[in-house]
C-alpha cells in the first residue's frame, strides 16, 4: 500500500494542487484505492509526471520491475491547464492489516504520510449448512465466501489466514513453532507415514468414506479410530491388534479389508498383512 506521497509544490495535505481539478485531500482518497504487489522486496518508490491538461490514472505511473499495479485503469486527477507541469513520487511498502499516518514518523519536507490498508480481502462471508457423511448425517458444511481487491486470489488469503491462526495457537499450547511455510511441500522430511509406503493424503480422510456396517463402524469409533490413517496404521501392526478391539471380529475385519480394497486404500500387498 502507498505510505506516503510527494507532489511538486504541494507542502499540506489540504492544499490545493496547482492546474488540477481535485485538491490533495481528494488525491490521497484516491491513491489509498491503489492496489499493488510487490514482488521480493517490501518497499518501492514510484513516480508519475505529468505535461499539459488531461486525465491522470494509475497506468500513468512509473513503476521498477518488482512493483505490479493491480487497477491500473484507477482514476486519480484531471489536469485542467495545458501548461500545467506536475510531478508526484509515492512510497510504497508491504504490510498487514491497518497503519495509520500517525506510524510514519518525520518524513522529509513536501512528503505527506498515507493511512495504509493492507489487507486484500475486501469482504467475507460464511454459512452453515447439514450435510451427510456416510450413512451419518450430523455433520455440518462450513462455507466461507471471500472478496479480494485481485491482489491475492481467496483460496491463498484462507491459507495465509490459517498459517497465521497456526503461528498464534503454537503460543497458546506451548508447543515449539514450526515452519508454517513449508507445510505441504514434497520434502520426504514434512511428509507424514511416508516410511511405511502409505500415501500421507489418506491419513485424514475420515472412516466414514469407507461406507462400513454400523457395528464396524461403531466398534472403530469407540475405539478411537476416526481416519483412513488410522485403519491403515492398526492393520500393519497385524491382525490380532484388529481383533483386539471390543465387538470386532473376523467377519468385521474382512468387511473393513473389503471396502478399504474398494476405495483403493489398500495395495495388494497390504491385503496379504492384514489377512
Amino acid at each position: 500500500a502507498v505510505t506516503s506521497v510527494r507532489v511538486s509544490d504541494v507542502h499540506h495535505e489540504f492544499s490545493a494542487i496547482p492546474d488540477v481539478r481535485e485538491d490533495m485531500t481528494q488525491l490521497i482518497l484516491q491513491i489509498k484505492q491503489l492496489r499493488l504487489v510487490l514482488h521480493g522486496v517490501e518497499s518501492a518508490r514510484l513516480r508519475l509526471e505529468h505535461r499539459g491538461e488531461g486525465t491522470v490514472t494509475a497506468a500513468d505511473i512509473r513503476c521498477p520491475p518488482e512493483v505490479q499495479i493491480i487497477n491500473s485503469d484507477l482514476y486519480l486527477f484531471t489536469v485542467d491547464s495545458p501548461s500545467a507541469h506536475l510531478e508526484m513520487e509515492m512510497e510504497v511498502r508491504a504490510g498487514r492489516g491497518y497503519s495509520p499516518a500517525e506510524e510514519r514518523g518525520r518524513l522529509p519536507i513536501g512528503e505527506l504520510p498515507v493511512d495504509a490498508i493492507f489487507s486484500p480481502v475486501r469482504r467475507v462471508n460464511f454459512e452453515l449448512e447439514r450435510a451427510r457423511v456416510g450413512q451419518r448425517t450430523n455433520y455440518d458444511r462450513l462455507v466461507i465466501e471471500i472478496w479480494t481487491d485481485g491482489t491475492i486470489r481467496p483460496q491463498e488469503a484462507l491459507a495465509e489466514a490459517g498459517k497465521i491462526l497456526i503461528r498464534h495457537l503454537t503460543v497458546i499450547s506451548g508447543v515449539d513453532p514450526i515452519d508454517i511455510d513449508d507445510m505441504g511441500s514434497d520434502s520426504p522430511a514434512t511428509e507424514p507415514s511416508i516410511a511405511n509406503g502409505k500415501r500421507p493424503d489418506l491419513y485424514n480422510k475420515l472412516i466414514e468414506e469407507l461406507d462400513l456396517s454400523v457395528r464396524v463402524f461403531n466398534s472403530l469409533k469407540r475405539t478411537g479410530i476416526t481416519t483412513i490413517g488410522d485403519v491403515l496404521d492398526m492393520l500393519d501392526r497385524g491382525q490380532d491388534a484388529m481383533l483386539a478391539i471390543r465387538n470386532f471380529g473376523e467377519k468385521s475385519l474382512d468387511e473393513l479389508v473389503e471396502k478399504l480394497r474398494e476405495k483403493g486404500y489398500l495395495q495388494p500387498e497390504d491385503d496379504a498383512s492384514a489377512g
